[in-house]
């Protein structure tokens, strides 16, 4: 799971709950002002993950212009969610991401959202991009690939899957923890022996209260989405739609070829933040953010009153 760079929020930065026509959810919000008119980003955390995924992009997003709202998608952390698997089906998931973006149009009619999508984030962004692309001016997906994780991934899902109706969440991360293995999102281990040594005490906290937050029947769908997931690839090229397809120099997830061959299948831009793996949003957010809000201030919505 990706371990954010800080936990303090920026100076302009609020945390409150979005309403939405499908409910609240917990949302970071860096603010709409006149700079970043025309430009809003909607940030969709992958499995496991939440919106302090993205707390380093915030401070660099809105001082380039972009207004960057980060969220709890339904069964994480602090939006919560109800304890049925069905409620996390990915056309389910896809909704609540076009009723998180109707709300934000209606603050600013007539400027559609960037949409971006960490990961399983991805997955759900694309989805929700092909049931209604006009409601968003692009979409960029960070270390998410075209079709269903690796067989190495693949392995330690099931082995998840296979854990949350034996064990309680606080065993599982227990045995997380003692296996120096992932059990996590897409390849990424909670930490290694290494870095459990540097992670500060409240960080530590932070990313256990985190996991114990989540809602196993959501861990247990979007798993299975993420082991099960069809190349997709061909219905979103044929979107009159930018793309922007963004990843670290590694990944277990999706193998970095992999991402190249997508990127160049959608039309898209291809960026790779140097000396990252499957999160560069929070190993590197400067240079991450500085790559986005490149990407989304090139576009110039055009604004239709």
């Amino acid at each position: 799971m990706s371990k954010p760079p800080f936990l303090d929020l920026p100076a302009g930065v609020r945390a409150y709950r979005l309403a939405t026509a499908r409910g609240e959810f917990a949302v970071h919000d860096t603010g709409d002002t006149p700079a970043t008119a025309g430009h809003t980003a909607l940030l969709l955390p992958g499995f496991t993950g939440s919106k302090e995924d993205f707390i380093g992009l915030l401070e660099p997003l809105a001082r380039a212009g972009v207004r960057a709202v980060a969220v709890d998608q339904r069964g994480q952390f602090e939006t919560g969610g109800p304890r049925a698997e069905g409620a996390y089906t990915q056309e389910e998931l896809a909704g609540d991401v076009l009723a998180l973006a109707d709300a934000l149009l209606r603050e600013r009619p007539g400027e559609p959202v960037h949409l971006l999508g960490h990961s399983l984030g991805g997955l759900i962004a694309r989805a929700a991009v092909l049931r209604a692309p006009s409601g968003f001016a692009s979409l960029t997906v960070l270390s998410s690939g075209p079709a269903a994780v690796s067989d190495s991934q693949r392995e330690r899902l099931n082995l998840l899957l296979s854990a949350l109706p034996a064990m309680s969440m606080e065993a599982i991360w227990n045995a997380m923890r003692e296996l120096d293995q992932s059990l996590g999102a897409a390849g990424e281990a909670p930490y290694s022996e290494r870095e459990a040594e540097e992670i500060p005490p409240l960080m530590a906290d932070f990313l256990r209260h985190r996991w114990l937050s989540n809602i196993p029947e959501q861990l247990a769908a979007t798993g299975r989405q993420l082991m099960t997931e069809p190349d997709r690839v061909g219905e979103l090229a044929a979107l009159p739609l930018p793309f922007h397809v963004v990843s670290g120099a590694q990944d277990d997830a999706w193998p970095v070829p992999l991402l190249d061959g997508m990127a160049v299948r959608l039309g898209a831009r291809r960026s790779v933040v140097a000396d990252t793996g499957h999160s560069p949003n929070a190993e590197r957010p400067g240079e991450t953010a500085r790559i986005l809000a490149d990407f989304w201030l090139s576009l110039c919505p055009v604004r239709t009153a």
